[in-house]
């Protein structure tokens, strides 16, 4: 006697080993529910910031084993042909969105950063923390757990951490004293951790006196103008080209 096996019968014997892949990346919880959401702090969910992973998961596969840059409109402002320019002879994905913060880095990190396998990871995050007013210590604890997460594949994968930029915006005022103090926690954090090397960007963007540069920067004050990523990208060069070429 012969067992016909219909396909989902089959399916069922397998296990649902063949699962399809998803065809679009997981939607954000509900802004106002707090528990569905990793980390601690202030939480933002607006329509581009979809439409913003939508683009990214049609690049998975283009961007496969890139130098992958994470963070908010400071690194997803970066004009696509600069940005390729500027890493010659590197493969570079930018998954930078605009108005993100920490705990929206650690919801969607999976599936815009490690499912990309990547060579290594460029972190600077929190500056819209610090527009939200969330606790120093909180922020931080995030950054600590995006790498931790991004490392959980590959613990040695390279990490450069990048502190958060002066700003100077009316509009989006920070506590006083709170950019100073986080990025005081991130420079503290970096130290002497192996993969992993810091970037001041606080410092290289800014004068003696600790005030931004204003070429640097847009009119807004807060985000990057064309002069500041190129000398993040000088800065960024031969940080990757140790790191990368090592592995």
């Amino acid at each position: 006697m012969r067992l016909l096996l219909t396909a989902p019968l089959l399916c069922l014997l397998l296990g649902g080993v063949a699962a399809a892949e998803p065809d679009a990346p997981t939607p954000y919880p509900d802004a106002k529910d707090g528990a569905a959401w990793p980390g601690t702090g202030p939480i933002r969910s607006f329509d581009w910031m979809a439409h913003n992973r939508a683009a990214f998961w049609k690049r998975r596969a283009t961007d496969q084993g890139a130098i992958v840059f994470v963070g908010d409109s400071l690194t997803g402002n970066w004009k696509q042909a600069d940005f390729t320019a500027a890493f010659p002879g590197l493969k570079v994905a930018n998954r930078g969105i605009g108005g993100d913060v920490t705990r929206g880095v650690l919801f969607r990190l999976d599936e815009d950063v490690v499912a990309l396998k990547p060579a290594a990871m460029v972190l600077c995050i929190g500056t819209n923390d610090l527009s939200c007013h969330a606790p120093t210590v909180g922020i931080m604890a995030n950054i600590s757990a995006i790498i931790d997460q991004a490392r959980k594949p590959d613990p040695k994968l390279p990490v450069v951490l990048c502190t958060i930029p002066p700003r100077e915006a009316a509009n989006a005022p920070t506590k006083p004293g709170a950019l100073k103090d986080l990025n005081e926690r991130i420079t503290a954090y970096a130290k002497g951790k192996p993969d992993l090397v810091l970037l001041d960007l606080h410092a290289l963007l800014s004068g003696p006196d600790g005030a931004l540069i204003p070429e640097n920067f847009a009119k807004d004050r807060i985000h990057l103008a064309g002069p500041g990523y190129a000398a993040w990208a000088t800065a960024l060069q031969p940080i990757l080209a140790k790191l990368v070429p090592a592995r």
